[in-house]
C-alpha cells in the first residue's frame, strides 16, 4: 500500500496513465493533485512532511503511528456501494483493479474514517468486527434511520462507556460506532 512517501511515484503513474489517453499533465500539476489526495493544501506542504519524516530519528523516539485503515472483505460491489455509500454516507476515494474482470480494491471515507474494501480472497475474512470512536453519534444515528435502508434499522444503545450504534454490512462485517460521553 502506498503512503505519502510514494508521492512522486504516484504522480508519475498518474501522468503515465493520462498520457496513454492523450492527456498531457505537467509533473508539477500531478504533484499538486497527489498532495490534495493526501488532504494537504499543496505539494510544498507534502514535500516538507516527507522530508521531516525522513529526517526523524531511527530510534523509538521518532516513531509516529498514523491512522490504521481496516480492510473489509466484500463479495459484491453493488451491495457494498449500497451499504457503504448509500446507507453509511461514505465516498469513494479511489479504486484499483489489476486488470479487466479482476477483483476490486478500493478506499472509501467519511470524515476522518477510511476503510479499504476488498474483493481479494486473501485480504480479509468476512465477519470482521471493528470499533470506530466518533463524536456526534446521535446525529449519525438519526441520519442512518432517515435513509430507510431496507436491510437494517440500527438502534442507539447506551453502554457503560457511552453510546453505541452497531451496523452489519451485507458480508457480515460488523462496525461498532461508539461515542464516549465522558470524554471531551
Amino acid at each position: 500500500m502506498r503512503t505519502f512517501h510514494d508521492a512522486k511515484a504516484m504522480a508519475k503513474a498518474m501522468r503515465e496513465a493520462l498520457a496513454s489517453n492523450n492527456i498531457d499533465l505537467p509533473h508539477n500539476q500531478a504533484l499538486e493533485i497527489v498532495a490534495r489526495q493526501f488532504g494537504l493544501e499543496n505539494w510544498n506542504i507534502l514535500s516538507s512532511k516527507i522530508e521531516r519524516d525522513r529526517s526523524a530519528p531511527a530510534s523509538g523516539a521518532g516513531i509516529v503511528f498514523e491512522q490504521a485503515v481496516p480492510i473489509v472483505r466484500i463479495f459484491d460491489v453493488a451491495k457494498a456501494h449500497e451499504f457503504y455509500l448509500g446507507f453509511l454516507g461514505f465516498s469513494i476515494d479511489w479504486e484499483h483493479r489489476f486488470g479487466e474482470n479482476f477483483p476490486l480494491y478500493t478506499q472509501v471515507s467519511r470524515g476522518g474514517l477510511k476503510l479499504h474494501l476488498s474483493e481479494h480472497a486473501g485480504d480479509a475474512t468476512p465477519g470482521g468486527n471493528m470499533v470506530v470512536n466518533m463524536k456526534g453519534i446521535r446525529v449519525f444515528h438519526a441520519e442512518l434511520l432517515s435513509r430507510n435502508y431496507k436491510y437494517m434499522r440500527p438502534g442507539l444503545e447506551r453502554q457503560e462507556w457511552g453510546l453505541e450504534v452497531t451496523v452489519i454490512d451485507p458480508f457480515n462485517n460488523r462496525i461498532r460506532f461508539m461515542e464516549n460521553e465522558k470524554a471531551g
